[in-house]
């Protein structure tokens, strides 16, 4: 339900600042031909910066096929937001759990050892508390515990990221639908004429090459986003894997103290 309610949010955003933009351009256009020829030939022509000229550019695109690569990337964003947002969350100081419990093991207290991981957030806790709850099993059953609660932990921490995979595919294929689709308005609009117009190609051709530029520019913003996510999930399944070791060994330490 909130993954739901971010994407509504950041998609009413996005259409409300596109929305905002188109208005305030036809404006400014409006405003430039109303305008004195002298007042122009006098005041000098301040430089567009890169955003705005990008605002305008996605403005002369095809109304259809921008929206749709928009919104592909506006649904995107909110993917990698979410996993970022929960892979930070799920970031610990394992070292200091570790001795947390390396300390409640020594002095025989697993009940102490178990409450210390269930009341810490993150993956690296979980595996942890999944091992303790079959310590009495042996170091065996707590290797089985850890790897059967690691690959559940790391299926929780790729969570989604196949949506975002999948958004990052569709924002350039989009794009190119909406190349493939202008040039086709662009000859149909030859056709009717009559005879070949270089302003009606090169227009239609404008067009349609937008989308394309602008669904490649949707994809590498996804795809940034994603492989940050994706390192994230690699330090942490790293943790996780060094966190198991070092618990096993705790697990046997402890057995060989206690349960002699």
């Amino acid at each position: 339900m909130k993954r739901i309610l971010m994407t509504l949010a950041l998609t009413g955003i996005f259409i409300c600042g596109v929305t905002q933009t188109t208005y305030a351009q036809d404006d400014q256009t409006s405003a430039n031909e109303q305008s004195p020829t002298a007042a122009d030939a006098t005041t000098p022509v301040a430089k567009e910066s890169v955003s705005v000229k990008l605002k305008e550019k996605f403005v002369e695109g095809n109304p259809f096929y921008m929206g749709l690569v928009a919104f592909s990337l506006v649904i995107g964003l909110s993917f990698c937001i979410e996993r970022i947002i929960y892979l930070n969350l799920s970031e610990i100081n394992t070292q200091r759990l570790l001795e947390d419990v390396e300390l409640a093991l020594e002095k025989g207290n697993v009940d102490a050892a178990k409450e210390i991981c269930r009341n810490t957030r993150g993956p690296v806790a979980s595996v942890c508390y999944e091992g303790l709850m079959r310590i009495e099993l042996g170091s065996d059953a707590v290797e089985k515990a850890i790897t059967s609660g690691g690959g559940v932990q790391l299926g929780l921490l790729e969570k989604g990221c196949s949506w975002i995979s999948l958004f990052i595919k569709i924002s350039p294929a989009l794009g190119f639908l909406g190349t493939v689709v202008g040039m086709i308005q662009a000859f149909d609009s030859v056709q009717v004429e009559g005879n070949i117009s270089p302003a009606v190609i090169a227009g239609g051709m404008k067009v349609a090459l937008l989308t394309t530029v602008f669904g490649l520019i949707a994809a590498v913003i996804l795809q940034v986003f994603y492989n940050y996510i994706l390192t994230k999930i690699e330090s942490l399944t790293h943790e996780m894997e060094d966190a198991s070791n070092t618990l096993i060994n705790f697990v046997i330490k402890y057995n060989l103290k206690y349960r002699q």
